[in-house]
Formats: structure tokens, sequence, C-alpha cells
């Protein structure tokens, strides 16, 4: 099935949010899809649609010093292991280099071990970062130069 890649917009995000457990399973984390920055951001929040749906998207900005972030990435629970998370990555790189962004940044909690290995295999570097997320809550940091380049399968 063909998927396309574009930015995204309100209908989207809402179609995420009701389709929430299909993209983060148990895990609460709707409170983490603002709106307001696929409103603001429009051109690096982005969705791969297909005819049956969203099956992955990214939320993500530049911020002024040239960093790109990734706040959110997620796919579809049956699009996982196809390589859409690596295209999302990748055209979300794209998008935020066209904006001014020199690298990329992204963090995640110390336990997901999935997203840390997910996140090495596209070139990041992975650093634990104690009290990142308030004290006692250290978090994953991950960073990588642009452009994004290949990256492993």
């Amino acid at each position: 099935m063909h998927t396309q890649i574009a930015s995204a917009g309100m209908t989207d995000i809402h179609q995420v949010l009701a389709d929430h457990h299909r993209y983060w399973g148990d895990r609460g984390l709707r409170s983490l899809h603002l709106l307001a920055l696929a409103q603001e951001f429009g051109e690096t929040c982005l969705v791969a649609r297909a005819e049956d749906g969203i099956h992955g998207y990214v939320i993500g900005f530049v911020t002024p010093t040239g960093t790109g972030y990734v706040h959110l990435i997620a796919t579809r629970d049956d699009t996982r292991g196809t390589g859409l998370g690596r295209r999302l990555y990748a055209a979300f790189a794209d998008a935020a280099h066209r904006d001014g962004a020199l690298r990329l940044k992204a963090i995640t909690s110390v336990g997901n071990t999935g997203s840390i290995a997910f996140h090495r295999r596209l070139g990041f570097d992975a650093k634990t970062v104690d009290d990142y997320n308030g004290p006692g809550q250290a978090m994953v940091v991950f960073h990588r130069v642009l452009p994004f380049g290949e990256v492993q399968p």
C-alpha cells in the first residue's frame, strides 16, 4: 500500500488522538500531543497517509539555534518494521534542514529501550542526562548532525 508523507493538519492530529492506542499502546501520551505545535510548525509536523489511514507521524520543530527537535514520532502498530519510522525521520530532517536546522535532537525515557535502539540505528548519539526532566528524572538525550544521509536498515 502506498504511503505518502505530507504536512499534518489539525484533522490528522485529531485522528491520531482518536487512534492513540494504535501508536502508543497503553502508554498515556495524549497530553504530549500539543495541537499548538502542529498549528505553528506545520512544515515540520508530518503524517504518513495511506488509503487505510495515518500510518505514522512526527511532531517537531526547529529552534532558533538551529536544532530540529523531534517531540514525538510514532508508527501505527500494523506498520512497524517496514522502515516507515526511518522515512518519517528522513522527511523531518529534510524539512528541518530547509528551515535552517544544522542538527537533530530528541529525548526518551531511560527505560524506552526500543526508542534508544531505533535512534542509535539512525546514527544518533545517546547520552543519559540526570535530572533532565526534573529532580530524579533522567532522560536519554539524542543528537546527530545534518544532513541526515544514509541510515542503517
